[in-house]
């Protein structure tokens, strides 16, 4: 296979303008799985890992492959970030994990379902309002993550788009939309982020509620509780990644069905039948979140190539999902793919998205209002995705109700 275009820089936000370079993908998967990447941006480079079993090794095997050491991100992680779930390994992960993981219990995410199918009739409602061309991400996508975001957190309904407007700043830092470039942004809207949260802390400690907040705030696990610093940081990775993933899936998920007439409509002939596999075949399509990093705590092996101790490990999972020995026909979109075991979430790992249950939730409990109430909704106009190298993002998506 010949290599399409040796001038792909994955580090690059711009690259990602287009959508995520899968033609490069594919050539990395069946010639070089294992491949150095040299970066100005991030020197003097890392390891791409794009094979679906390397990724679910790499992310169970942390005792070698660190998300501690240097955090789970390319660019350089700020102060406190070390906190964060994200960024670290046993046993300090698994002691945060325990304790927030009450939270997103399967009985609470089934509490969630009524409130959460009222605020998406809400969202449909208004959509259903406009006569002309619309922005989908704002208008359809982006509502239902904030609504559920501020359900969570006891967040007051008019200060959900403050999360929206943060989680932009902190995600977009290199899209000239968003955030200026740099990273200055980003800082800013991070530090605003924990303001508010300590605000929330605060106040539940006056006046307790019967919501996650109280209960994080509160929570004792063989005596451990939350510092303040732990659960502002938990609230900032909850904005972030409650919002930019599900929201983003959500834009992405509809262009998918736009690209693919055949599948929308064999959808909407069968939604009861068919929404759980098409809810996963859009994860596994679109994967929102791209890639994170490992960095090794000492030599290694993968695949024959040596990697070096301290040496940064970065796994594709937009490339793992499309891997074709695990998924027949994997740049086919179907929405009746079964089996479909997409790692959208993670790669089956201690890091194995903790929201997963409600994001399938809220993503399947959208469409089905969309896909019920406008019918036919079509695309106005072109795409624009966010610039990136970390969320597979859409920011507008024109549409109207023909």
């Amino acid at each position: 296979m010949n290599r399409p275009d040796s001038a792909v820089n994955l580090a690059d936000a711009r690259t990602y303008e287009v959508g995520p370079p899968i033609e490069f993908f594919n050539w990395l998967r069946s010639e070089a799985p294992v491949w150095w990447h040299d970066s100005d941006e991030y020197p003097p480079g890392f390891w791409v890992c794009t094979k679906y079993r390397d990724v679910i090794e790499i992310e169970r095997n942390t005792s070698i492959f660190s998300s501690a050491q240097g955090g789970a991100l390319l660019v350089d992680q700020g102060e406190g970030t070390e906190l964060m779930m994200l960024n670290q390994d046993a046993p300090q992960h698994t002691r945060l994990r325990n304790l927030v993981a009450r939270g997103f219990t399967p009985k609470v995410v089934r509490m969630l379902e009524p409130s959460i199918r009222e605020a998406a009739r809400w969202i449909v409602d208004r959509a259903l309002e406009n006569d002309g061309e619309y922005d989908f991400v704002p208008n359809l996508a982006a509502e239902l993550p904030l609504v559920v975001i501020s359900e969570l957190l006891g967040i007051p309904y008019e200060d959900r788009h403050k999360i929206f407007e943060w989680s932009n700043r902190m995600i977009g830092a290199d899209d000239p939309e968003y955030g200026a470039i740099g990273g200055e942004d980003a800082m800013s809207a991070s530090m605003e982020l924990y303001m508010y949260a300590q605000g929330l802390a605060d106040s539940r400690r006056e006046r307790p509620l019967d919501d996650i907040v109280t209960a994080l705030i509160t929570a004792d696990l063989d005596g451990e509780k939350l510092s303040d610093i732990e659960f502002n940081v938990f609230v900032l990775l909850l904005s972030v990644a409650g919002n930019e993933t599900t929201r983003n899936l959500i834009s992405g998920g509809m262009y998918a069905l736009m690209q693919h007439p055949d599948q929308l409509e064999r959808l909407k002939a069968d939604l009861p039948g068919l929404m759980e596999t098409a809810v996963d075949e859009m994860l596994r399509f679109v994967t929102p979140v791209m890639y994170f990093r490992r960095t090794a705590t000492e030599d290694t092996e993968l695949r024959g190539v040596q990697i070096k101790k301290g040496d940064m490990v970065t796994i594709w999972y937009g490339s793992a999902n499309r891997d074709e020995e695990i998924f027949a026909n994997p740049h086919v979109f179907d929405v009746g793919r079964t089996p479909n075991e997409h790692i959208a979430f993670g790669g089956r790992g201690p890091h194995y998205c903790l929201g997963a249950s409600l994001a399938k939730m809220e993503i399947r409990v959208m469409f089905e209002e969309i896909l019920t109430r406008i019918p036919n909704i079509t695309s106005a106009g072109e795409i624009v995705r966010l610039q990136s190298n970390l969320i597979n993002g859409v920011k507008h998506l024109p549409v109207r109700n023909s």
